[in-house]
């Protein structure tokens, strides 16, 4: 696995430092959706360059940095921060043992001469630690076709393994990681198509559990960002975190909320305000690079 290097802008000022990532593994029968949802099978050299695409993505690149200055555009308060590929909430403190959220698949608006992505996602660690315990859903706009996945990943341990392929928008998925000493277990399932379900325990390796995340994603390919998929909104309920003996809601610790804007400040994908006693938000699409 290559190095990667990321940066976090927190009220204007960036920098480049080492951070997470993630490469996927793609299985041969990788499934595919318009962006209604409705199966649409693309050619076999069609899905065989869709999955070369994504074979080297990286994703959960965030970084373990994070500096003050002057606000970036549109975003206020203490708390608020920017980020060049994260959107969401994130908690931070320390014993962290816990963090779930469901949320209905968004659709992909898939344009006809445009490779882009989004990822969705909930994970411990990350925000501004060296490693990150993470799963979620994954959406690949390849020339058109919308093709969907379910995936989980420690990281440095391991890569990113794909388990479900014919995720679709509209699926019921819920998601969590859960901590007991050093093991942690990984669980999506998609109440809607079984079959994308899976739950599967790991060992980490001095991991911080400093930060809980709930996050939509424009990972990386190896040369830089892909063009974030526009996903429309994607909506968070049920978001719960778990710190030492204490369990509660985003808004029960402190928390942050992640604006994902370009190097020039325009906004690429938004949170709202937390709702539902801070279990729930949604996070809108704006605009791609």
């Amino acid at each position: 696995m290559s190095k990667r290097f990321h940066r976090m802008l927190m009220a204007g000022c960036a920098a480049a430092v080492p951070a997470l990532g993630i490469l996927i593994a793609v299985p041969s029968t990788a499934g595919a959706s318009t962006a209604a949802g409705t199966p649409n099978p693309p050619g076999a050299r069609a899905a065989a360059l869709a999955r070369e695409a994504i074979r080297h993505l990286s994703i959960g690149q965030h970084a373990t940095d994070q500096g003050a200055g002057q606000a970036p555009r549109g975003v206020t308060g203490p708390t608020n921060v920017s980020s060049n590929n994260w959107s969401g909430y994130a908690d931070t403190g320390s014993r962290v043992s816990k963090v779930s959220a469901r949320w209905k698949e968004p659709a992909g608006r898939c344009g006809t001469d445009v490779i882009s992505m989004a990822a969705f996602w909930v994970g411990i660690d990350g925000l501004k630690s060296s490693s990150v315990e993470q799963d979620g859903t994954l959406i690949e706009c390849y020339l058109g076709t919308e093709y969907a996945y379910t995936w989980w990943e420690m990281y440095p341990t391991n890569s990113v393994q794909t388990v479900g392929s014919a995720v679709r928008s509209g699926d019921s998925i819920t998601a969590s990681v859960t901590r007991s000493g050093s093991r942690y277990a990984l669980k999506v399932a998609d109440a809607t198509h079984p079959a994308n379900s899976f739950s599967t325990t790991r060992t980490g390796s001095g991991d911080a559990n400093s930060s809980a995340e709930w996050i939509a994603e424009a990972p990386s390919g190896p040369a830089a960002e892909y063009p974030l998929t526009d996903f429309g909104t994607w909506r968070v309920s049920n978001a719960a975190v778990t710190e030492g003996p204490r369990s509660g809601t985003v808004s029960s610790f402190r928390d942050d909320k992640i604006t994902m804007t370009d190097v020039l400040g325009t906004t690429e994908a938004a949170p709202g305000p937390l709702g539902s006693g801070g279990s729930a938000f949604s996070v809108a699409w704006r605009s791609s690079l």
